[in-house]
């Protein structure tokens, strides 16, 4: 195998506010891995909190790249294997080529990636389209721009009661509602109350991600569902989070990629939790990617590609929240255009 990098810089549609910031850009990391007349391409958006950068990304992979290119790729799972001690500390650059093994992989063997898995896409659940927090007015006209059945609206602040009231006005589509981290116990518990009212699914990561005591409190009271997302990283969170969560929501980008992502909703659904899987800021190769996994799963959010305003990819793609699959093999990804980086 021959191993290529890319750092690339998208734009946001909108602003993006969660109640950790904002930003207008973000840096995602490409991967191609070729293999005479095949090319498998993955990706994973760094979240700088982990202390992860495109930049280290790319330089542990070149610092690799003997040992990459030397590998006779003949399972991705056993690839995923051979590359975890040097990578252990870099979920992100693990992920990105253990989406390119699987995207070569499958594309070698002339057939999608679900098709390998023995998956068929009859009962794939519906993606919601994420609502980042700003002024009503502009939630409103973010929430308007695309129709989908289910909307997650990022929450956190002051008055988020005020936001959803004034949301449901303008819909009657699913909500789920995202704190990331922003809120207490007590207010955890008396926004369930009240939220249940407006149609909202479920509450995602409503305490900080190591309060699994202030979650043993909600979980008792709450009148919703709870998904973990910041305290379900890797695959022992899950385990982790039985008990104090009725869900987890994966990031292929956190974990490690497709394959701890799968050994995770087996682990989950053995402790009887449902399973979500969430994306980063990203291009449609990271979104195909996790097109893989939906007839594994209860509940999606891949609308990344679709936030973003200079995708240069395309591939598996969203029609008001449902998944529409390119006549691809592979993961279903290619590039618009040649890039550089």
């Amino acid at each position: 195998m021959k191993v290529k990098t890319h750092i690339l810089t998208l734009k946001s549609r909108y602003i993006f506010r969660i109640a950790h910031g904002a930003r207008t850009e973000t840096k995602t990391f490409v991967v191609e891995l070729q293999d005479g007349e095949y090319t498998g391409y993955g990706e994973a958006t760094p979240v700088p909190y982990y202390g992860i950068t495109p930049e280290s990304m790319q330089q542990l992979i070149e610092d690799k790249k003997e040992f990459i290119e030397n590998y006779d790729l003949q399972s991705p799972e056993d690839f995923w294997a051979y590359l975890r001690p040097n990578f252990k500390g870099n979920h992100f650059a693990q992920c990105a080529l253990d989406i390119a093994a699987y995207d070569l992989w499958a594309k070698k063997q002339h057939q999608p990636l679900y098709k390998l898995w023995g998956l068929t896409l009859d009962h794939n659940p519906v993606s919601n389209y994420t609502i980042g927090i700003d002024e009503i007015d502009i939630m409103v006209q973010k929430m308007k721009e695309f129709d989908f059945p289910v909307y997650k609206i990022k929450l956190g602040t002051e008055n988020d009661l005020e936001i959803v009231k004034a949301l449901r006005q303008h819909t009657d589509a699913v909500f789920r509602v995202d704190a990331n981290c922003g809120w207490g116990v007590d207010e955890t518990i008396r926004n369930s109350r009240e939220l249940v009212k407006y149609n909202v699914e479920f509450i995602e990561q409503p305490l900080l991600a190591d309060n699994l005591e202030g979650m043993k409190e909600v979980i008792k009271s709450s009148a919703l569902p709870l998904v973990a997302d910041e305290s379900c990283i890797v695959e022992e969170d899950v385990e982790r989070c039985h008990g104090y969560f009725n869900a987890i929501n994966i990031k292929l980008a956190k974990c490690g990629g497709l394959t701890p992502a799968r050994r995770m909703i087996k682990k989950a659904r053995e402790l009887n939790m449902k399973v979500m899987v969430g994306c980063m800021t990203e291009t449609s190769i990271g979104i195909s990617a996790i097109g893989q996994l939906l007839p594994l799963i209860d509940y999606v959010d891949m609308d990344g590609s679709i936030l973003i305003a200079n995708d240069p990819a395309e591939g598996v793609y969203l029609d008001k929240g449902v998944a529409v699959y390119p006549e691809r093999n592979g993961i279903g990804a290619a590039f618009k255009s040649i890039i550089s980086g």
